[in-house]
């Protein structure tokens, strides 16, 4: 019987504010490591401080499978990181944020800047903030998506919620190996 520890990587991504630091955190069995710093631009009128490298979380499956997360930093100024996280990457979590101005633009940015990247992995998508805002709704998101013709799941959540955030994950999981149970 084998004692090697099984790895897997999932990524978070999505606009500042969407809630991918928070979705980490509410997920890890470790403190997460963060690299937040204060925003000194435009983002400052979303919150103070913005991941400008990465986020990391684990959660442990057992004692044979550790999952990573890594959070992207949402600013594309900060997009060099986008590529560098996804190497060996299971897929794609995409966080939408639903009070932002225009939802569906950051859906069409967020799928075109990770094209590549979910044409060979897979994608879940998380709206956040449905609680605020009441539209756009599910059935915009799955008509935007339909749209972009690209499969995904879409999910109403709270990424404070480890519940919330435990389906996308299991949502992306099932996506790639339908045969798993989380």
């Amino acid at each position: 019987m084998s004692t090697e520890i099984q790895h897997k990587k999932i990524i978070f991504t999505g606009p500042v504010g969407a809630g991918k630091t928070t979705a980490i955190q509410s997920m890890s069995d470790i403190p997460i490591i963060s690299t937040n710093e204060s925003a000194t631009d435009m983002t400052q009128q979303r919150k103070s401080e913005t991941t400008v490298a990465m986020d990391y979380g684990q959660i442990k499956v057992g004692d044979q499978e550790r999952i990573h997360l890594y959070g992207t930093p949402g600013q594309e100024r900060f997009d060099f990181m986008w590529d560098i996280l996804t190497k060996g990457a299971l897929g794609l979590i995409l966080l939408l944020d639903n009070s932002r101005d225009n939802p569906q633009q950051d859906l069409r940015f967020y799928t075109q800047a990770f094209k590549n990247f979910i044409q060979n992995g897979d994608l879940v998508i998380g709206v956040t903030r449905s609680d605020d805002i009441e539209k756009p709704d599910i059935d915009n998101y799955r008509h935007w998506i339909d749209q972009l013709q690209i499969r995904a799941p879409v999910f109403s959540i709270d990424a404070r919620e480890r519940q919330d955030v435990s389906s996308l994950i299991q949502a992306l999981l099932y996506t790639i190996d339908p045969g798993v149970t989380a």
